[in-house]
């Protein structure tokens, strides 16, 4: 895949997993569209392939249904900060602008998780109020961890069916 088909590749699964696009018309207009949009932002610049991609790396270490959400829902959001800046006279930003916003609505809780791990990694861990509090908290941390693990639901698996009682 070349570093031109990036942006399109992105979209395409973004907008085909979730359910946005089942007709291959409207995404082989989506596709015209952001070719369009490629030669506005001259993406066939020798400088796109310098680093790799940005955004299809990232997408390969999210595997669960609602962590793709996650991950999904922050590209969306910036794909529509990059557009805001571009000429909206033109239709197929807009055409691009539009799907995509729908997008981002039908995403509400990706964004919050998103704003809640933001917000996670703002949390300045060397004061002492914070520590205090994630002390407290440590416990119900730790029960939460617990509940979730895989080797825990393994066990109370085997554990029921091996007991008759």
């Amino acid at each position: 895949m070349t570093c031109q088909t990036y942006s399109l590749f992105v979209l395409s699964v973004i907008m085909i997993y979730f359910g946005r696009f089942g007709n291959s018309l409207i995404l082989a207009q989506l596709q015209n569209d952001i070719d369009l949009l490629k030669a506005d932002f001259n993406s066939s610049h020798s400088d796109v392939a310098d680093g790799g991609p940005i955004f299809t790396e990232k997408l390969i270490n999210w595997t669960e249904r609602n962590e793709k959400r996650i991950i999904l829902s922050q590209i969306v959001s910036m794909y529509l900060e990059m557009l805001e800046n571009t000429d909206k006279s033109k239709a197929h930003v807009r055409h691009i602008s539009e799907e995509l916003y729908t997008l981002k609505n039908s995403l509400p809780d990706g964004l919050k998780k998103v704003k809640d791990l933001t917000d996670l990694a703002k949390l300045q861990m060397s004061d002492l109020k914070i520590q205090r509090k994630a002390v407290n908290e440590l416990f119900s941390v730790l029960q939460k961890l617990v509940e979730i693990s895989p080797s825990s639901k393994r066990k109370r698996s085997q554990s029921q069916r091996r007991c008759k009682c």
